[in-house]
């Protein structure tokens, strides 16, 4: 078995899961990271910027949604490295939908993959993890701090999550796992730049005048809190959603 540690990181093949993989990268932790086969992002870009950061990023196609494969994803890291020491669950979607005309299919798939894929990610990982280690789940100011009009199933699987992992981080605490979720404030993805289902381009420019620190986030901002929430320099700390937002949720309403 490696001495060097291992990360599984789902939903890697863009935005913040890709940071997350190339922070990773540079702090000499090999990297399985997860790319669905939907997403229109090349996963061989994420390989590549780890690789140029002295790194190692295997990645594997993944649908959280789906059992076999989530179970197939962390067995690969076993597989390959002979052991999990860090599991970030960042894959989701984004959809806008009115709740009047909101399906209970779109009600379904929204839950299936940002709540229950969280679970499925932290499930098959646990089972395979030795003592000690620590994971850490992507949530949202949109469900974790406020409301969110025409995305009432987003609000509602990102409320999930830190539920979700407060309930881990007590049952694991025994194993030395700890388990956290961050809340990310306006982040600039290729999600969040979907003026469709997000905020888009002028949306986000426009939220940037709107938070004390004068911009949105970057992907490297919620990656290097994902790798102090997940590594030993927070070994005190779990069960803990931490808000990374540039002051968004504390200012007066202007």
């Amino acid at each position: 078995m490696s001495e060097r540690k291992v990360a599984l990181v789902t939903g890697a093949a863009s935005g913040i899961g890709q940071a997350v993989a190339v922070a990773y990268a540079q702090a000499g932790v090999a990297v399985v990271g997860g790319t669905f086969k939907g997403d229109p992002h090349d996963p061989d870009r994420t390989g590549a910027l780890a690789a140029q950061a002295g790194g190692i990023c295997v990645m594997q196609e993944l649908d959280v949604a789906d059992t076999e494969s989530v179970e197939r994803f962390a067995q690969l890291a076993i597989d390959r490295f002979g052991r999990i020491d860090h599991v970030v669950a960042n894959a989701g979607i984004l959809r806008a939908s009115p709740l009047v005309d909101m399906t209970d299919e779109q009600w379904r798939q929204m839950l299936e993959v940002d709540l229950t894929g969280v679970m499925r990610t932290f499930r098959a990982a646990a089972r395979r993890m030795r003592q000690g280690g620590g994971m850490v789940a992507i949530s949202s100011i949109a469900g974790g701090v406020y409301g969110w009009e025409e995305h009432a199933h987003y609000a509602a699987a990102k409320a999930g999550v830190p539920g979700l992992c407060r309930s881990i981080a007590v049952e694991l605490a025994g194993r030395g796992i700890r388990c956290n979720a961050i809340i990310p404030g306006l982040i600039e993805t290729p999600q969040s730049l979907d003026a469709v289902n997000s905020l888009g381009p002028v949306g986000l420019a426009a939220a940037a005048r709107m938070i004390p620190l004068g911009r949105v986030g970057t992907p490297d901002d919620v990656a290097r809190l994902v790798l102090f929430l997940a590594g030993e320099d927070a070994a005190y700390i779990t069960g803990q959603s931490v808000v990374v937002d540039g002051g968004l949720t504390v200012r007066w309403p202007q």
